[in-house]
């Protein structure tokens, strides 16, 4: 089976969760910048959410590009992806609507942690369905983010009851790392038309 179904409804369903995301920022009811305060937190939310629905999608559709065949597992392995991912807007609004308390944060990052397992679940599907000798398993190395991430968002969790800020930062710290840009698999492919 070709790749492009996979990705045309992988991004389709990205673009939904970032454009209800934005929905769910209601206009204030007023006209100063008074009026804009209490939206603060549920921007500060969906910021750092697009954030991570960015790095998401710019990295599945780097692995995508190594993939060959699309297999069965892998359909189900991304399936799983993009339900974590479908959660987004839902646990964006509830922390954002209740000031980064400590049950939102701590749901937050549940969330984030799940997404994490199943990108990990689908990488291991793509590999499996491609081979040790894979370009996306020479990409990915010893994965020291994959594997420190899902470790901070864990303590996050945990972190959230007890101080709720410390949670944000640690969310915050795991998407910076994730921005700086990550060439293994451009590396890897680019070895291959050589």
């Amino acid at each position: 089976m070709s790749k492009n179904r996979l990705e045309a409804f992988s991004d389709g369903v990205l673009a939904i969760i970032i454009t209800i995301m934005v929905l769910e920022m209601k206009v204030p009811h007023g006209d100063t910048l008074d009026a804009l305060r209490p939206l603060v937190p549920v921007f500060l939310s969906y910021v750092l959410s697009f954030l991570y629905v960015g790095i998401y999608w710019n990295n599945h559709h780097h692995m995508l590009h190594t993939v060959r065949q699309v297999t069965g597992p892998i359909l189900w392995a991304n399936l799983h992806l993009l339900f974590w991912l479908s959660l987004f807007p839902f646990a964006t609004g509830w922390m954002g609507e209740n000031h980064f308390g400590a049950v939102p944060s701590a749901l937050y990052g549940v969330v984030l942690l799940m997404a994490a397992v199943a990108y990990f679940i689908l990488q291991h599907r793509i590999i499996a369905a491609e081979g040790e000798r894979s370009t996306l398993k020479r990409a990915i190395g010893r994965d020291w983010k994959g594997k420190a991430s899902p470790i901070a968002y864990a303590t996050a969790i945990g972190a959230a009851f007890w101080t709720p800020w410390f949670a944000q930062v640690i969310y915050v710290a795991v998407a910076l790392l994730w921005l700086v840009p990550d060439r293994r698999i451009e590396r890897e492919l680019h070895h291959e038309t050589e």
